[in-house]
């Protein structure tokens, strides 16, 4: 496994990974990290970080992560409309639609579909936006936080109080999905009311159902806490692949420094 490390602008130190699990033959999930390359740019839209799921069959999949990974980068890069937090929603109803659009042009595609979880980080402030059940974590010391929600069945499950939030991980029906990108006429991403202020020290983790169905909350917080971030990502991956992997494995990785 080799681990995705790109020379950055000071203040973040970043790594992914992905894999392909031990009982798929394509990998259907995306991912990226980008940084506008002037400084002025810079200072406007900060850095984006993004990974997708994709579903649909064999290449379906693969185009509509992909699909929804380009798009974002493109809709934030070049439509930027001085909210970060507002652009990272339209950059993923822009994707829902190309997605969409794609699915026309392409009827061997039908049924294409993808999570998306996106963030933002301009200064010290975190915006995002999310559909589906990819995940984002915040650790800060000993606190693990998931700012993102599941949208599937047995998350609505949870939020109604039928299932615990303890046994969701394990539920049988846990990756029936209730919203992703190029499902349905309309999607309304997830997104918090304000920026969420980052320290030095905070880290954030982006991954798919892939590794968080495997690994819990608390070990993944223990190992991201005990390692720079390429260490942290091929850690994470490979338990996942020791518990059997029976799905693709992506994750990222972001420390605030100093």
């Amino acid at each position: 496994m080799a681990v995705d490390c790109k020379p950055l602008k000071p203040g973040i130190e970043t790594a992914s990974l992905t894999d392909l699990g031990r009982q798929r033959s394509n990998n259907e999930d995306s991912y990226l990290y980008w940084e506008p390359d002037s400084d002025e740019e810079f200072l406007r839209k900060g850095r984006l970080a993004v990974i997708a799921d994709g579903m649909g069959g064999y290449e379906g999949g693969q185009e509509a992560s992909r699909l929804a990974v380009e798009t974002v980068r493109q809709v934030y890069d070049h439509a930027f409309n001085a909210d970060p937090q507002a652009t990272l929603v339209e950059a993923l109803e822009s994707a829902h639609q190309n997605i969409q659009r794609y699915a026309v042009e392409h009827p061997q595609f039908y049924g294409m579909g993808t999570t998306c979880t996106a963030l933002a980080i301009v200064g010290r402030q975190l915006h995002f936006a999310h559909v589906g059940d990819s995940r984002l974590y915040h650790i800060r010391g000993e606190t693990v936080s998931r700012l993102t929600r599941d949208h599937s069945y047995v998350g609505r499950l949870v939020e109604s109080g039928i299932v615990r939030s303890e046994d969701a991980e394990s539920h049988p029906q846990r990756h029936i999905l209730t919203a992703a990108l190029g499902s349905g006429r309309n999607v309304v991403p997830h997104a918090p009311d304000g920026p969420f202020l980052l320290e030095a020290g905070d880290r954030l983790v982006l991954c798919t159902d892939g590794l968080w169905g495997l690994v819990g909350d608390q070990e993944l917080a223990s190992i991201v806490k005990s390692a720079p971030p390429n260490e942290a990502c091929f850690r994470l991956v490979k338990m996942a692949l020791e518990r059997g992997g029976p799905d693709n494995i992506t994750v990222s990785v972001l420390r605030v420094s100093a």
